[in-house]
């Protein structure tokens, strides 16, 4: 069951005792009911949903850091050093690392759990890969509600890892509350990795391996795009070079994001930005009821039923058939 499966509505009523026992646990920082709650969550189970509804009140504590970028660019490398940046000042962290899954059997390497084996034994830190299953995005369709597990378990800094897709990454917008996007140079023509759609979703853009010899071009191609760019008139994204591996630069990157998040804070666009947020999860969720609620009526209710069939039949088209069922079956007035 996924998550367009929603818990609400489900056959299945929640243990409601197990859910409290289970969030409390969480609430604690207990490791085994922080992975049983992201679980749930991923499942789509029933429990989940009682789950969510205990821990929400506790969220909105953590800093939430999202990491994008094209593949193979060091961005795992990056999460490792910031994650011994964050340790550092005693602070604890949490990992969501979204691997791409099999078109096929939605089964995913998960290979985040190999490059960040350093940091396994340290009980503040907590590391969770999901796969995509199919989702388009870059992110998982759960990634949204671990990361409130997280947030609510305790964790002061939660980093969100993409699945490095490209483009369609922008859905990293909706849960970070700031946004790191990594490039590398050397990896064919820059200018095709900096297409507008990636470029205008950084608050911080690093390019990695600065040891290599376009690194410095690199650098100077993007913060040329970036006076260009109409979208960046209120905040000019710093540029920063690192050597993930060698930890080299990675210290002010996290200073970065540590002024980033306290600018963003004082002049109230943080609360601003995680309104919005949650306010699109909300409709994202309430458009994953309706699409479920059309798909059970579609067999039963005749007047949807018949609708479809006069698509199939090409007598209606789609835009007068979407109008037709907001007003015909939902009782709502299409809106421009």
């Amino acid at each position: 069951m996924n998550r367009a499966q929603s818990w609400e509505g489900s056959e299945l009523a929640p243990d409601i005792a197990q859910a409290k026992d289970l969030a409390d646990r969480t609430l604690t920082g207990d490791r085994r009911a922080i992975a049983r709650s992201i679980s749930l969550v991923e499942d789509g189970d029933p429990l989940a949903g009682e789950v969510i509804r205990l821990l929400f009140p506790h969220t909105g504590r953590a800093i939430r850091v999202g990491i994008t970028g094209p593949p193979g660019v060091g961005k795992s490398s990056l999460i490792s050093g910031l994650i011994k940046a964050v340790r550092a000042e005693g602070r604890s962290v949490g990992v969501v690392s979204v691997d791409p899954s099999s078109p096929f059997t939605k089964g995913a390497l998960l290979g985040d759990r190999i490059r960040l084996t350093e940091h396994f034994l340290d009980t503040g830190v907590f590391i969770r890969s999901m796969g995509s299953r199919g989702h388009l995005g870059g992110l998982a369709e759960t990634t949204m509600e671990a990361v409130m597990v997280l947030d609510a378990a305790g964790k002061d800094v939660v980093f969100v890892e993409t699945v490095g897709v490209g483009q369609s990454e922008i859905e990293v917008i909706g849960i970070s509350d700031v946004i790191i996007l990594v490039l590398m140079p050397g990896s064919g023509d820059s200018i095709q990795a900096l297409k507008a759609g990636v470029m205008e979703i950084p608050d911080i853009i690093v390019v990695n391996k600065k040891d290599h010899p376009q690194a410095e071009q690199m650098c100077d191609e993007i913060g040329a795009m970036l006076c260009l760019s109409a979208a960046h008139k209120e905040w000019m994204p710093p540029i920063l070079s690192t050597q993930a591996q060698l930890d080299e630069g990675v210290t002010e990157l996290w200073l970065a994001v540590e002024d980033y998040v306290a600018r963003q804070r004082a002049s109230g666009e943080l609360e601003r930005r995680r309104a919005r947020q949650l306010e699109q999860e909300v409709f994202a969720l309430a458009l994953q009821q309706m699409e479920r609620h059309l798909r059970r009526e579609a067999g039963s209710n005749l007047v949807l039923a018949d609708i479809l069939a006069q698509v199939a039949r090409r007598e209606v088209d789609p835009l007068t058939a979407q109008e037709r069922i907001l007003t015909e079956v939902f009782g709502v007035s299409p809106v421009d």
